[in-house]
């Protein structure tokens, strides 16, 4: 039986929706619990967190995808431990995948260069670009990269995927309270 050409147009429509819309809200008392998180399950990242010059947190991001797949998340922007601005980010791929996941990701970025290139969105991570998942030891596995090191925390869900894309990230700065 051969299956319409709009059946998985169709599909993706059903499942990314939900999955990418659990990305769609952050605020900052998401964003501590998430570090203390990442902290908790490899203390190695607080000297991580503490040496780079700027991170940005997405408490949650969305993923879905059946042949093409995007997800999307919303959040903080850092600078030495300073709230500086917001972010989301946008992701579009395509290949082999199927299904739905929601995770956490933070952006190291390492020195000033970096964090520049990220609040004026000139930072879009390429198909070489690769994160690490967290582990017990995944900053002993972190490596920068054009000053740039992504850690990612899986939340839940199950996605099966060889896939090509990239991710966007938007910045804007808050207001400095006088």
């Amino acid at each position: 039986m051969q299956l319409p050409f709009c059946y998985p147009a169709v599909l993706l429509a059903l499942v990314a929706p939900a999955a990418i819309g659990s990305g769609a809200t952050a605020d900052p008392s998401d964003v501590a619990a998430v570090i203390q998180k990442f902290k908790e399950k490899d203390p190695g990242l607080t000297k991580v967190f503490a040496d780079a010059q700027g991170y940005a947190v997405f408490p949650t991001v969305g993923k879905g995808g059946i042949g093409v797949g995007a997800a999307r998340g919303k959040g903080y922007v850092y600078q030495r431990g300073r709230l500086i601005g917001r972010s989301t980010l946008t992701q579009v791929t395509i290949g082999l995948q199927l299904g739905g996941q929601v995770y956490s990701e933070v952006v190291f970025l390492k020195d000033a260069a970096a964090l520049d290139n990220f609040k004026r969105g000139k930072l879009k991570l390429d198909a070489q670009a690769s994160a690490v998942a967290l582990t017990a030891r995944a900053s002993a596995d972190l490596a920068y990269r054009d000053g740039v090191a992504i850690v990612t925390m899986a939340k839940g869900g199950l996605m099966y995927e060889a896939s090509v894309g990239g991710q966007k990230f938007s910045y804007k700065a808050i207001a400095k309270r006088s």
